[in-house]
């Protein structure tokens, strides 16, 4: 079975997330998995604090300690269930009837890839609770995620509306292809109008292959309208994003080699720092 796992950790955008994840079960008639995991947090460390305080006082202090830890994880998993019953509400009430409910224990990544052989598409916030109000700030798991996953992440920001139009930022490399051919075959782009955009560049017959990819979509039936700009990659994809009020992004994951990245960084990750709407990265 399929499912739309769609991770929420009660941050701000956890509004967003669950309507975004609500959106994808309901076009796709998919199930709807919402995943909450409790990462455990070192409280105390291994500090030695016996030159301090006298060693009856240190026990007792860290037995103290010890069961003020126990009371918290207690806390937050009934925080977390919490948090799942009111998104699986929310749901229910948009009128997705499939929901299932997750809580785990550990890292958010290790997590979600336990039930990538479940998944059609991740859903996730751009940022956490640990990078409220920096519009900049990444999840600190986005990243590895994104590297991890084989199937398509949807990465929300603070706000979702449902799209409308979308954009494919499309170089002609493979993974250009095989993000269109996703997005061909998914089927939760469809019925959106749909912008297809190249910057050039020095890929050998980028301009065969970007109309191949135009009549492609128009083949599955899609309203597509084209472009092919040039200038800086991220600059010039975002520009065209505003002044044609582009709801949705898709974009390939990593499509340089790993030295490249390390030297001039990874377009992927500098549209998700600047980009003020939902991206779908694909691999």
């Amino acid at each position: 079975m399929e499912k739309i796992i769609t991770c929420i950790d009660g941050s701000a955008i956890t509004t967003s997330v669950v309507n975004a994840g609500t959106w994808a079960a309901k076009k796709l008639d998919k199930t709807l998995t919402f995943l909450h995991t409790l990462e455990k947090k070192q409280q105390h460390g291994a500090d030695d604090y016996s030159g301090a305080i006298g060693l009856g006082a240190q026990s007792k202090l860290l037995k103290e300690m010890t069961e003020l830890d126990e009371q918290k994880s207690r806390l937050a998993v009934k925080l977390g269930d919490e948090l799942l019953n009111s998104a699986a509400t929310a749901a229910r009430s948009s009128g997705v009837v499939n929901i299932e409910k997750a809580q785990r224990h550990g890292d958010i990544v290790d997590a979600i890839m336990s039930l990538e052989d479940q998944t059609r598409l991740i859903v996730i916030g751009r940022k956490g609770a640990e990078h409220e109000g920096d519009f900049k700030a990444l999840g600190s798991h986005l990243e590895t995620l994104l590297r991890k996953a084989s199937d398509p992440v949807f990465v929300v920001p603070e706000q979702f509306v449902e799209p409308k139009s979308f954009m494919i930022a499309y170089d002609g490399r493979e993974t250009a292809d095989r993000a269109l051919q996703k997005v061909i075959d998914g089927g939760l782009l469809h019925g959106i109008d749909c912008h297809l955009v190249s910057i050039k560049n020095n890929e050998p017959l980028l301009i065969d292959k970007f109309n191949s990819a135009a009549e492609r979509l128009k083949d599955k039936g899609l309203n597509v309208t084209t472009a092919v700009l040039e200038g800086n990659i991220n600059e010039t994809l975002l520009r065209y994003q505003v002044e044609n009020a582009i709801d949705l992004v898709v974009m390939g994951a990593f499509g340089h080699s790993k030295l490249r990245q390390f030297f001039v960084g990874s377009n992927t990750i500098k549209m998700l720092e600047r980009i003020a709407v939902p991206l779908i990265v694909l691999r």
